[in-house]
């Protein structure tokens, strides 16, 4: 009984942190995506700053999609899955999602980690290399990208535990072993 109360909360962690990547995910990709500013010079000249302006931008635009759209194939697979009892394709299922679980989570996290980058230098600039900072013309731009950037960074939090948590799914499948494995090895881990 308390086995079953265990893995139903597992299935539920795991489906929550499913449904909070996806919508964060598809957050940041929505506010990164449509930030745009466009600034006139000496009344004339007219400068759009899109998100396309910057690159470590448009990875993270097609990460956190598709971080969005994964997490949301597998909210749906774990909604199947749920009521039925474990066959032999679990464990090639359980390490299926465990590599793109940990696939994703280094995706958006490299994401992440350019675009913070990219805001960082858009925010102070780089004198030593004469760039100046954007973010006092384009405040807009920039507050609008802050606010995608920090959905990203929710939605990296939110990849990282998933992929603890598929981590666990796949080592439990190894470990219920009821013939005192344990035992035989001493009383220690098994692994």
């Amino acid at each position: 009984m308390a086995v079953a109360v265990a893995e139903r909360k597992v299935k539920l962690a795991e489906l929550s942190l499913r449904a909070i990547l996806c919508v964060l995910s598809a957050l940041a990709a929505a506010l990164v995506a449509t930030d745009a500013q466009t600034k006139t010079f000496f009344s004339s000249y007219q400068k759009k700053a899109t998100f396309r302006d910057m690159k470590a931008m448009v990875f993270l635009v097609f990460a956190t999609a598709a971080a969005a759209a994964y997490s949301l194939l597998q909210a749906a697979r774990c909604c199947v899955t749920a009521a039925r009892p474990p066959t032999a394709r679990s464990r090639a299922l359980a390490w299926c999602v465990f590599s793109c679980d940990q696939a994703l989570a280094y995706v958006v996290l490299a994401a992440l980690a350019a675009a913070l980058q990219a805001s960082v230098i858009a925010k102070r600039g780089q004198p030593e290399l004469q760039w100046m900072e954007i973010c006092g013309m384009y405040g807009a731009f920039c507050r609008q990208a802050g606010g995608g950037i920090a959905s990203a960074v929710g939605a990296a939090l939110a990849a990282a535990l998933l992929a603890f948590v598929s981590a666990f799914n796949v080592f439990r499948l190894y470990g219920g072993d009821k013939s005192g494995g344990a035992a035989r090895n001493g009383g220690g881990a098994t692994w």
